[in-house]
């Protein structure tokens, strides 16, 4: 990363990819590539110039996502349309996502090509989920399958596509790279929904931010729509009816709809169905013609994006 030469002209298109490249970040995508790669046999070095295409194109997707959720802050720190403008955090993000692709051309044309299809398919899902995303703000019918589809385009399918890069990088068979596949859709699948419940029946101080947040912002996810199936029609409607509101103090809002989600059984519903995920990506995970050290590797960082102490 610190060997990115950002220092081109113009310098106003530069600078906010500069900035955002190196504002931090867990880097988990791009160590997943290496990841994978590793433990099917490849030289690390082989993969870094798709770890940096995977990192440089979920920057792009951020430096864009904040232009349109108007957000103020990015880890911690000013969002590139706020430290410079909207007109800027489109055109660099545009040249990031090109910088992105430019990451493949040190790939012998076999390769290149392969790379290519998975990352350009993978793109046009994450801008998918977004619109979906979108879309379901204005929506009352939003079925939980729907919600399913969506994380997964957003979020999963970066974090599998990271992972089969990996191994087709090492020259992986067909089999291992699908299964390589599913364990990081499975997993991505399971941390968004746990994201989604640990909003509403997280420890503030171990969650980061505010505990309720996706009530108050009246945000359809997981389980908003298992309370709606599983409710009560009077709880039903009282839930809409909360949804519908945005009081000054929203504690009171916060509370009720969150009694909801447990009378109705949709915590419940919910940790169920992150059990599910999660045990699939595993399944998926266990099947894999790969070293013991690396498949205990790999269950290591499901454990821990998954907060399990097991």
């Amino acid at each position: 990363m610190k060997a990115q030469n950002f220092e081109k002209k113009p310098e106003g298109l530069y600078e906010p990819i500069d900035y955002i490249l190196h504002l931090g970040g867990k880097r988990l995508r791009p160590v997943l590539v290496l990841m994978a790669a590793e433990a099917f046999g490849a030289d690390v070095k082989k993969a870094l110039p798709a770890a940096m295409a995977i990192e440089t194109f979920h920057n792009f997707s951020l430096v864009h996502d904040d232009i349109m959720d108007d957000a103020p802050l990015r880890r911690g720190k000013d969002t590139v349309h706020e430290k410079w403008d909207v007109n800027t955090g489109i055109l660099s993000g545009d040249a990031m996502l090109i910088q992105a692709y430019q990451q493949f051309e040190t790939y012998d044309a076999e390769l290149f090509k392969a790379l290519m299809q998975l990352f350009s398919k993978t793109a046009q899902e994450v801008c998918e989920g977004q619109q979906y995303d979108v879309d379901f703000e204005e929506r009352d019918d939003v079925t939980i399958a729907e919600y399913l589809h969506m994380i997964e385009y957003k979020t999963a399918v970066l974090v599998a596509a990271a992972m089969q890069m990996g191994s087709m990088i090492a020259g992986a068979n067909e089999a291992n790279q699908e299964l390589i596949y599913q364990f990081g859709l499975q997993l991505g699948i399971a941390f968004q929904l746990q994201d989604d419940y640990l909003d509403a029946f997280g420890n503030p101080e171990n969650f980061g931010k505010k505990v309720g947040g996706d009530i108050a912002e009246n945000k359809k996810t997981y389980l908003y729509l298992k309370a709606l199936e599983l409710a009560s029609k009077d709880e039903a409607q009282q839930l809409r009816h909360l949804y519908s509101l945005q009081p000054e103090d929203d504690s009171a809002k916060i509370e009720n709809a969150k009694q909801i989600f447990e009378d109705s059984g949709a915590a419940k519903a919910s940790l169920d169905a992150i059990e599910k995920y999660t045990t699939s990506a595993f399944e998926n995970l266990n099947k894999l013609d790969i070293a013991s050290p690396y498949k205990e590797a790999f269950t290591d960082f499901g454990n821990w994006l998954m907060n399990r102490k097991h």
